[in-house]
């Protein structure tokens, strides 16, 4: 069984993470309320104690300077019926609540308001009894000698009073607390609106990803305007170190373009003097000529994916013109037949036309249907179609292979990526060259799962090309 300790001490953890989860402005408002709240529960404290003994200090004021009055106005007179002579007591005493009785020494009742509850035996004091507040004085009457007449009114009054009191001072507290409340919500939010125009401007910022925009300064120099300068300082660096960034990768760019670009020529020459000498070898050195001109061929290869990469970061991509999409995978198709040799190879190509480079769309349905024919079983099919819909041309490649490792799929259009077994030989830059080509021409490429549930299926989503005018039509045709 936890201790009491404990216990305090996990409620007054829960209430700190509790209070910590509050937003600012309540914390300050909540805060304010509090303080206020404690401010004046002390003052109505006070003002409670003080005025309550004040009603009370009337009351038997009250009282007394009625038993005063009473006592000189009344008359006993005596004989076998002694009944009480001067005011009316049932009158007297009906407009102050109060009870009135006139007694012996001994206790004997001589006379008595109506329905007079028992006031104890008469001594001359003042006393509380029965709920009532007792002023007793003594009354020479003749021939009883001195007598007592009682005077109390009902404490019920007081309480009464005071309890009103209590309940307008509690309301009043709460009402102050509340209205505290409020007050502190009203002058939070408007201390927070500096900071909230900060907000929506960092916002802002990560949107458009722009940190050349305005930082508000609010008008007052104080931690809210120190930490707008802080802001515009810190996003003006920022500014510049990605402004230097973009430059620096831009140069990369260029340089990785324009050697791609140099390099196709020598390595050209290249391969025209290995196949010639690999045509004149023979023996051991033929073989050798033919490594050298396997390894050439795949740099070339290399050197050109690299360049079309290095063309789309830099944005140097051929101008678009009309394609028939269609057309262009029966091409790329056709030219990968001796790949496909151990394969089912189906094509469904219908016209479709998009706005594009003829060469760089070629290279990528080039791509994916030798990436499924290379990653594939011997046997196994691949099916390529291209469909015209009516905002978009859709190619899909599929195939029945064992499909992409779950892990591989985030990063298998990235550059250099590349699996096990077969897939480790390549130089992982096809499916990234598809999909930079992808992008350059306004599309989306996306990896599902096969239709069997096994395998990998590409989509590729370009623009529909806009309807040719009748007549631009006919001088294409022409």
């Amino acid at each position: 069984m936890a201790s009491p300790d404990s216990f305090i001490r996990s409620a007054a953890r829960a209430t700190s993470s509790a209070y910590r989860r509050l937003p600012i402005r309540w914390r300050l408002a909540g805060g304010s309320a509090a303080l206020t709240l404690i401010i004046l529960l002390g003052f109505a404290s006070i003002v409670g104690v003080l005025t309550t003994r004040q009603i009370r200090s009337d009351f038997n004021e009250r009282v007394r300077a009625s038993a005063e009055d009473l006592r000189d106005r009344i008359v006993v007179r005596p004989g076998r019926n002694p009944h009480c002579m001067g005011p009316d007591l049932d009158a007297y005493g009906g407009g102050e609540n109060a009870q009135i009785r006139v007694l012996t020494l001994d206790g004997e009742l001589i006379c008595q308001t109506r329905d007079a509850p028992d006031l104890g035996f008469p001594r001359v004091s003042t006393e509380e009894v029965s709920g009532y507040r007792v002023e007793s004085r003594i009354v020479p009457v003749p021939p009883f000698g001195r007598t007592v007449m009682q005077y109390a009114r009902p404490l019920s009054e007081v309480r009464q009073t005071a309890g009103k009191v209590r309940v307008f001072l509690v309301l009043g507290v709460l009402g102050g607390a509340l209205l505290a409340l409020a007050a502190g919500l009203a002058i939070a939010r408007r201390a927070m609106h500096p900071i909230a125009e900060l907000t929506g401007t960092a916002s802002e910022i990560a949107r458009t990803r722009d940190p050349s925009l305005r930082v508000p300064h609010p008008e007052a120099d104080d931690e809210v305007a120190e930490l707008a300068r802080t802001l515009e300082g810190m996003l003006q660096a920022l500014d510049t170190a990605r402004a230097e960034t973009e430059a620096t990768l831009a140069r990369q760019r260029d340089f990785v373009a324009d050697a791609s670009h140099e390099l196709r020529t020598p390595l050209t020459t290249v391969l025209a003097n290995l196949e010639l000498l690999a045509e004149e070898l023979r023996g051991d050195e033929a073989n050798t000529a033919e490594a050298a001109l396997r390894s050439s061929r795949r740099m070339k290869r290399l050197v050109g994916d690299l360049l079309l990469l290095a063309r789309a970061d830099s944005g140097r991509m051929d101008a678009p013109q009309r394609t028939d999409l269609g057309e262009v995978v029966r091409e790329a198709a056709a030219e990968l037949e001796p790949l496909a040799a151990d394969h089912v190879l189906s094509v469904s190509a219908r016209e479709a036309w998009v706005e594009g480079s003829h060469d760089e769309l070629h290279r990528l349905a080039a791509n994916l249907i030798e990436n499924a024919l290379r990653h594939t079983p011997v046997g196994t099919e691949v099916r390529v179609s291209v469909r015209a819909l009516e905002a978009e041309v859709r190619i899909v490649v599929e195939d029945d292979g064992p499909g992409i490792p779950p892990a591989m799929r985030p990063y298998i259009f990235e550059r250099f990526v590349r699996g096990g077994g077969e897939r480790a030989g390549s130089s992982g830059l096809g499916l990234a060259i598809v999909r930079a080509v992808t992008e350059s021409h306004g599309g989306a490429v996306t990896l599902q799962e096969g239709r069997s549930g096994t395998g990998a299926r590409f989509v590729v989503r370009l623009p529909v090309a806009e309807p040719m005018p009748a007549r631009a039509e006919a001088l294409a045709h022409t």
